[in-house]
């Protein structure tokens, strides 16, 4: 991902701080946009993601993901998050940094345009990925989605109101 000090302060010049956390949509009956990759069985499904090319705005960045995986356009709305982790494995790490937006669909259909990467696209709720999405990730025993889980978790008490 090409992220700098530069574009991470124009995202938060633009869209307000986000809180940010170190780890080892309003909340209701509101639809998400969900996917799921092609190496995963249903009902292991996830908020869209994605890195940013050379020279791309988190804007620009978040548009082009969106509508590759999706098929939905969007704008940003707040930024929500910064996450940092530290991937390790034996001997080796990963340090990684997460970057969160909340987005409004404003145009588009819900339709993966970049089918080798997305194989479905769904709605889902709040409470079905905090449910049996989230277990379905957690039953996978794939190590990578247990940080998904970390990932929605974190960003669901935000929206709810209830991290920092």
């Amino acid at each position: 991902m090409y992220v700098d000090a530069e574009l991470v302060e124009e995202a938060e010049r633009r869209f307000g701080k986000p809180q940010v956390l170190h780890l080892g949509h309003e909340i209701g009956d509101e639809e998400l946009a969900l996917i799921r990759k092609p190496m995963f069985q249903r009902p292991i499904y996830r908020a869209p993601s994605g890195g940013l090319n050379p020279g791309e705005t988190f804007e620009e960045g978040a548009r082009r993901e969106a509508l590759e995986e999706t098929g939905l356009e969007i704008e940003l709305e707040e930024y929500l998050l910064r996450i940092h982790v530290r991937f390790t494995g034996g001997e080796e790490y990963l340090d990684w940094t997460s970057h969160v937006f909340k987005a409004w669909s404003v145009g588009g259909q819900l339709q993966p345009r970049d089918t080798s990467e997305i194989a479905e696209t769904t709605y889902g709720t709040i409470e079905e990925l905090q449910g049996p999405i989230r277990q379905a990730l957690l039953d996978s025993g794939r190590r990578l989605l247990t940080y998904r889980v970390a990932l929605t978790d974190a960003v669901v008490d935000v929206l709810q109101g209830t991290t920092g």
